[in-house]
C-alpha cells in the first residue's frame, strides 16, 4: 500500500480564516505564502515514508538539568538549566540586544539575544520560569549563554525522556513542526520490514522499525558517539537499506537498458581503416585496449552505456572519434556534447580536421549560431547529409531532430545535469531503428551512449554510482609527454613570478595565465581577468599578451585562442574557459592565481593544459594568505602528485561523492547516509544482496526501491 501523504490537519490545526470587515475595499490578492506541506515537499518530504526517513543530522540532550553554577565546566559542550527570571532589559551597548538574568539555587546566567522580537521581552517576566540550552561562556558579568534555545515551562514540568533530535529543515520549517510531522508519520507508516528475518540474521542487521524508531527517538543511555559518529548498528541499518536501494535501480536500470533495442553498429569499414591510417600517430596500447572494448559493445543490439576514462591528455577524443566512425561506417549518425563553446570548438577543429578529408560531413550547433547557421546545421541534422554533430547542450534544444542517431558522445559528462544527458539520449528515440522501416518493436531503440570523463572516478565510486556502467580506463599517456612540475608561491612573490613568465617567453615559451572572476568582487576581492591583462601587459611591454574569458563573443575568443595557437600571443591570460580540451604543445608554463579559490578537479584539468610537448613544463599555484584547511589539503595534494586517480581519491575525501559527481545539478540527493570511504565494506555486501535478489526475489526488490527511491528511480539510469 502506497505511504499516505501527511495532512497539514494531522499534524497542527489550521487557524481560521479571518472574515473580511463588511464593505471594506478588496485589496490586491497578497501573494499565497507558502504552506508547511508545499515547505515539506521542497525538501522531499512528499509521503508518511519519505518524513520517517528524514533522520536527524544531530541530537541535543534535554534530558537533564544541570545546576547553573556547574554548567560553565562543560568543556565546551551544551548544558541545559533551569531558573526564574530576575532581570530583563533591552541595552544599546555596543549595539541594541535583549539581556535577560536568570537564576537557580547555585547562581545566576546571563542570556543574551542580539536578534529578539518584541514579544520575546513579554516572555521574560520577572518570575517567569525558563529552561535554557546552550554553551555557558564566563563574560564580563558572569556566567552567560549567547542565544540559547528556551522555553517557559511550570515548576516540575517533566523533562523528555529521550535525546531531542535536530532535523535537516528549509527555509520556514521550524523544529517543533518537523518533530510533530515525522511523529505522525511515525504512527501511520506500514512497518513491514522489506528483508526477510533470515537474511537480516546473515547479514547482521538490526529491523527495519527498531533502528528507525532508535534514531528519531534515542533512549538516555544509548552510546552517544556511535549514535553521533554514525556508527550505531541502528544507522548501519539504514546505510545498508539505501546502498541496496541504489544498487538495485542501477542494476535494474542495467537490465532495462540491456532489454531494449538498439541498432547494431557492427561495421569497421573503409572510414574506421582509412581514418586510424590517416593518424600522425600510433594509439597507445590502453587506447587499443578501450577501442576494443567500445567495438564490441557497439556490435550488440542493446545500446552501449559506456564511460570512458582518462586521465588530461591521454587521447580520449581519438578513441572516441575512432568509435563515431564505426557509428558512421554502419550507416548512422553520431553525435558529440561538450559542456562549453570552447571545449565543443575544439573538438569540432580537431575531428573535422581528420574526418573531412575521407568525406565525412560534420556539423556544428551551438547556441550562440545565427537563425540562418542554426537552420542550416538542424537541416543537415535532420536529412541525414551531417554524419557527425559537434556542440554544446544546443544540440538537446527544441527543433533539433536526428534522421539516424546511432552513437551519442557526451564530453565531460559530470559537468551535465542528468536531465540533460537524458534528453540527449531521448533524441535518438525511434530514429535509429524507425527511419529503416523495422518493426514497430525495434522503434522504441536507443542510440548507443559514449561518456567521456577527464576526472577519473575512484573505485568505490564507480561500484556505486556507474553500478550500470561499463568503465573503460585508459591508463597510459601518449610518449613524448613530459611530467609537470607544481610550484605553490605566496602571492606576495607575484614579481618574481612575471620575471620568470617573462625569461619563459624569451626563450620561445608560451604562457597561460588563469583568473578566477571577470569583474572585481568586494566579497571575494580577487584579482580579474581584465585587471591582470592590464597589469601584465604594462609589466610585459616588449610581450603580446592576450585576453579570453567567458562574457567575450565566440569569434572574439576564437580570434585570440588562434593567435595563441599560432604562437603570435606568448601570454594568455584567461579565466577558467580554457580549463577543458585547448591544446598547445608550445605552451610549457601556467600560472593560477588565487589557487586557493579553486577545486582540486579544476586545478588538474587547468595543469594538464600545459606538458603536451617536448619541452619541461612548470604550473605555479600563486595563494592569497591566510589558506583554509580544506584549500590547504588541495593545494599540497597538487603539489605532490600529478596521478588523476590519486588527486581523484583525495578529492572525494575532501568534497564527499554528490558534489564530486555534479550529482547536484540533477536536483536529487544521491546518497543521505552512507560514507563511500567508511563504509565501502556495506557497499560490497549491498551489491551482491542486490544481484541475488534480482535474481530470485522481485516482490522483495519493488516493495525495497518503493520504500527508498518512491518514484526517483529514472535520475539514476542515465
Amino acid at each position: 500500500m502506497p505511504d499516505a501523504k501527511p495532512s497539514p490537519a494531522d499534524i497542527e490545526k489550521t487557524p481560521d480564516k479571518v472574515k473580511a470587515k463588511a464593505g471594506a475595499k478588496a485589496k490586491p490578492a497578497a501573494k499565497p505564502k507558502a504552506t508547511n506541506e508545499s515547505k515539506l515537499a521542497k525538501l522531499g518530504l512528499r509521503s508518511d515514508m519519505d518524513l520517517v526517513l528524514h533522520l536527524p543530522m544531530r541530537y541535543e540532550d534535554e534530558t537533564q538539568i544541570r545546576p547553573i553554577s556547574e554548567a560553565g565546566f562543560m568543556g565546551g559542550n551544551a548544558a541545559q538549566v533551569e531558573g526564574l527570571v530576575t532581570a530583563c532589559d533591552i541595552q544599546y551597548r555596543p549595539r541594541r540586544q535583549l539581556v535577560v538574568t536568570i537564576a537557580d539555587d547555585s547562581g545566576p546566567l546571563v542570556m543574551r539575544f542580539l536578534n529578539f522580537y518584541g514579544s520575546q521581552v513579554k516572555q521574560f517576566a520577572v518570575g517567569a520560569r525558563i529552561r535554557a540550552r546552550g554553551e555557558v561562556r564566563h563574560g564580563f558579568f558572569g556566567a552567560e549563554m549567547v542565544h540559547p534555545t528556551y522555553k517557559v515551562v511550570e515548576e516540575g514540568d517533566p523533562l523528555p525522556d529521550a535525546l531531542t533530535p535536530v532535523y535537516p529543515a528549509g527555509e520556514g520549517l521550524s523544529q517543533t513542526y518537523l518533530r510533530k510531522a515525522i511523529a505522525n508519520a511515525l504512527k501511520r507508516v506500514d512497518w513491514r520490514d522489506t528483508l526477510s528475518p533470515a537474511l537480516l540474521e546473515s547479514l547482521q542487521l538490526q529491523g527495519f522499525e527498531a533502528s528507525v524508531k532508535l534514531l528519531h527517538n534515542p533512549p538516555p543511555d544509548v552510546d552517544e558517539y556511535a549514535l553521533m559518529e554514525r556508527t550505531h548498528p541502528a544507522w548501519t541499518r539504514m546505510k545498508f537499506d539505501e546502498l541496496l536501494a541504489q544498487q538495485l535501480s542501477l542494476k535494474r536500470a542495467q537490465q532495462a537498458r540491456r532489454a531494449k533495442g538498439a541498432a547494431a553498429l557492427p561495421v569497421i569499414g573503409a572510414l574506421s581503416e582509412s581514418f586510424l591510417k590517416a593518424l600522425p600517430f600510433q594509439l597507445t596500447d590502453a587506447q587499443q585496449r578501450v577501442l576494443g572494448e567500445i567495438r564490441a559493445d557497439l556490435r550488440e543490439s542493446f545500446p552501449m552505456q559506456r564511460l570512458l576514462q582518462g586521465d588530461v591528455g591521454s587521447g580520449k577524443t581519438v578513441v572516441a572519434a575512432m568509435a563515431a566512425a564505426q557509428a558512421i561506417d554502419s550507416g548512422f549518425q553520431a553525435a558529440l556534447m561538450a559542456p562549453t563553446e570552447i571545449l565543443a570548438e575544439q573538438h569540432f577543429r580537431k575531428i573535422a580536421q581528420w574526418m573531412e578529408p575521407l568525406g565525412v560531413r560534420v556539423a556544428w550547433l551551438t547556441g550562440s549560431l545565427k537563425k540562418k547557421e542554426k537552420e542550416a546545421a538542424q537541416a543537415l541534422i535532420g536529412s541525414g547529409e551531417a554524419h557527425l554533430v559537434i556542440g554544446t547542450h544546443a544540440l538537446i534544444q527544441e527543433g533539433v531532430e536526428f534522421a539516424r542517431l546511432g552513437l551519442v558522445i557526451v564530453d565531460e559528462q559530470h559537468r551535465f545535469g542528468v536531465g540533460q544527458r537524458l534528453a540527449l539520449r531521448n533524441k535518438g528515440l525511434d530514429a535509429a531503428g524507425g527511419i529503416t522501416g523495422q518493426t514497430a518493436q525495434v522503434s522504441q531503440t536507443v542510440p548507443h551512449q559514449l561518456m567521456m570523463s577527464a576526472t577519473p572516478i575512484p573505485r568505490t565510486l564507480a561500484m556505486t554510482y556507474y553500478a550500470d556502467l561499463e568503465v573503460s580506463v585508459i591508463d597510459q599517456l601518449p610518449p613524448g609527454r613530459t611530467p609537470i612540475v607544481t610550484r605553490v608561491i605566496d602571492q606576495n612573490r607575484r614579481e618574481e613570478v612575471i620575471e620568470r613568465v617573462h625569461a619563459a617567453a624569451l626563450e620561445g615559451r608560451q604562457v597561460y595565465w588563469v583568473c578566477p572572476l571577470i569583474e572585481e568582487s568586494e566579497a571575494l576581492q580577487l584579482q580579474t581577468a581584465t585587471d591582470t591583462h592590464a597589469a601584465l601587459s604594462a609589466a610585459l611591454p616588449d610581450l603580446r599578451v592576450g585576453l579570453v574569458h567567458g562574457r567575450m563573443k565566440p569569434a572574439e575568443k576564437q580570434i585570440v585562442m588562434d593567435a595563441f595557437t599560432r604562437a603570435e600571443v606568448h601570454v594568455l591570460v584567461a579565466t577558467t574557459v580554457i580549463e577543458v580540451g585547448v591544446d598547445v604543445p608550445n605552451a610549457s608554463l601556467m600560472v593560477i592565481e588565487h589557487a586557493e579559490r579553486f577545486g582540486l578537479s579544476q586545478l588538474h584539468q587547468l595543469r594538464g593544459r600545459v606538458g603536451r610537448g617536448s619541452a619541461a613544463s612548470i604550473c605555479l599555484l600563486l595563494y592569497q594568505s591566510p589558506v583554509g584547511q580544506v584549500a590547504k589539503q588541495r593545494l599540497m595534494t597538487m603539489r605532490e602528485t600529478t596521478d588523476g586517480f590519486e588527486i581523484a581519491r583525495r578529492d572525494l575525501e575532501i568534497r564527499g561523492p554528490g558534489e564530486f559527481l555534479g550529482a547536484r545539478q540533477s536536483g536529487e540527493a544521491m546518497l543521505r547516509f552512507a560514507d563511500l570511504e567508511a563504509d565501502q565494506w556495506l557497499v560490497e555486501k549491498a551489491r551482491g544482496l542486490a544481484q541475488e535478489l534480482l535474481q530470485t526475489d522481485p516482490a522483495t526488490v519493488e516493495a525495497h526501491l518503493a520504500r527508498w527511491l518512491g518514484g526517483r528511480e529514472e535520475f539514476l539510469k542515465v
